[in-house]
């Protein structure tokens, strides 16, 4: 039976369009699963939005609109700038479906069954943007939420609360138990830290807005939009509905997120599904944001950048292979149009769209355009050997959530193949065995790229893999299955016609950029 790889990206607030930190997430959860599905895994890809709550309400009001109808409008916005950048995902959820609420209202029926569940008074800090409460330490400024830099408001009211504080030496116990749970190790440390310095019980309902899903034994509150959002992994997998298929996807799921919504991923929602008595999350991602100028995008801040334009003007394959060759997942990345063009000329244009035209055009000159089978994998064989430690390298890169590491291995054999045409330089040969051998190896390295390069650029790997005279798909489930799959040296058959075309990444000047792209539209 294949192993199962469960990939989730936060569920985004569709109260704008969708923009380049949330594109960033998203295209960085269809990378892992495009590999996983490689590997022969059988994968399950979620992401949605997440449609209750104040701030959609007051979102709403200000377009004269129903909740309802702005949010039918606007989670189509996120669905089609995913269909753009070719995300992949299996489902896409809206937290206003009925699955969702008959799975939130069973989650949180278990959770007051087994009495982590009670009725109190809550007054304090609220920011609307981030949906959450913040204690006065937290704050920045003059009672500025510490991420949206916006105001925040002093709330009270009677709500139900969750017993986090219940929870603390089992989260920790949690912890010890599961070293890499977290990644990077220093988010695991932040989760930790946050748990021993205590956990105080946190509000899950509202009475002032009706925007939400009711409370299953009391209809006159309805569920705190953050609690409610984190059961939409669940409400995917089946939970409350589908036992079978519950137990099938969840004990593999996987949850990227973004370092600011770390501690309710990272410590209330493990204590949640403790409560409602189902495992934790298998693993969590927690990646950095995406800059402009240093700064977080933020619709407030009026830096928010359009991934739909930038992959209409540079390409969608240039986009997503800068957004996952750019930032090292974990840390902050600052994006800048120049960087974006530079990457693109360098490693898309220079050297992989190089190597493919070179290749067939040398094909074309000096073997009829047919294809030559590779040399065997031996010692002596260069390509083949850099080729073995290219993809040990990244099967272990993409085990690590290292996009960026993956792709850097696999641009080193593409670095290597065109080092070893320009040292053999069979463009001066005779047409022969010697030529055929030295342009054998490049195909060969070249179909392992472009499998190896497939989950980041699956519009050029399709192109070049036709070009190569290759049937299917270079993105086929199972090629990077082991054992077996396409990766192992020796798998070009030779004998097959070698296209060549257009330039696939003609080269750009670094002109300034789109103005329509440099902002929230």
């Amino acid at each position: 039976m294949p192993e199962r790889f469960y990939v989730t990206t936060p569920i985004y607030y569709p109260n704008d369009r969708p923009h380049l930190g949330t594109a960033y997430t998203t295209v960085t959860a269809d990378a892992l699963a495009r590999w996983h599905r490689l590997c022969g895994e059988e994968v399950k890809f979620l992401t949605g939005t997440d449609e209750h709550g104040l701030k959609i309400a007051r979102r709403a009001a200000e377009q004269q609109m129903t909740p309802e109808a702005w949010t039918d409008e606007t989670a189509e916005w996120f669905r089609e700038a995913w269909r753009v950048l070719l995300v992949t995902n299996d489902d896409f959820i809206r937290t206003t479906e009925p699955r969702h609420t008959l799975a939130v209202q069973r989650f949180t029926q278990a959770i007051y069954d087994n009495g982590h569940i009670y009725k109190g008074e809550y007054s304090g800090w609220y920011c609307v943007s981030c949906e959450a409460y913040y204690n006065e330490p937290e704050l920045v400024g003059d009672h500025h939420c510490p991420v949206h830099l916006r105001p925040v408001e002093w709330l009270v009211e009677e709500n139900y609360f969750f017993r986090l504080s219940a929870f603390a030496d089992r989260l920790l116990e949690w912890y010890d138990a599961h070293p890499g749970v977290v990644v990077p190790d220093s988010k695991r440390n932040e989760a930790v830290s946050f748990i021993r310095r205590g956990l105080e019980d946190i509000s899950i309902s509202r009475t002032s807005i009706d925007w939400g899903i009711p409370v299953p034994w009391d209809p006159e509150h309805v569920v705190y939009v953050w609690y409610d959002a984190l059961v939409n992994y669940a409400t995917a997998a089946g939970y409350g509905q589908d036992e079978e298929g519950f137990a099938r996807w969840w004990p593999s799921v996987h949850h990227l997120v973004g370092k600011d919504i770390l501690r309710f991923h990272c410590v209330w929602w493990p204590a949640m599904c403790m409560a409602a008595g189902i495992e934790p999350p298998h693993q969590l991602v927690v990646h950095g944001f995406l800059l402009v100028g240093g700064e977080k995008m933020s619709k407030s801040r009026l830096n928010q950048i359009d991934p739909v334009e930038l992959a209409a003007d540079l390409g969608v394959d240039a986009l997503r292979y800068h957004l996952l060759r750019e930032v090292v997942l974990g840390s902050d990345g600052d994006f800048s149009y120049e960087a974006l063009v530079a990457r693109y000329n360098a490693d898309l244009a220079n050297n992989l769209g190089n190597l493919a035209q070179r290749v067939a055009t040398v094909v074309g000159s000096k073997c009829g355009g047919i294809g030559p089978a590779p040399r065997a994998a031996t010692a002596s064989n260069h390509l083949a050997t850099v080729a073995a430690q290219v993809v040990d390298e990244a099967r272990a890169a993409w085990a690590r959530f290292a996009p960026h590491d993956a792709l850097g291995a696999t641009w080193r054999l593409v670095h290597e193949t065109n080092a070893a045409l320009e040292s053999a330089e069979p463009w001066k040969m005779a047409p022969g065995p010697e030529v055929d051998a030295v342009l054998g190896d490049a195909l060969e390295a070249l179909r392992i790229v472009v499998v190896l390069a497939s989950p980041a650029v699956p519009v050029a790997a399709a192109e070049i893999w036709r070009r190569l005279g290759l049937t299917g798909r270079p993105d086929a489930p199972g090629r990077a299955a082991l054992p077996g799959g396409d990766l192992a040296w020796g798998g070009y058959p030779g004998g097959v016609p070698v296209t060549k075309g257009e330039p696939i990444f003609p080269r750009r000047a670094h002109e300034a950029a789109p103005a329509e792209a440099a902002r929230s539209r």
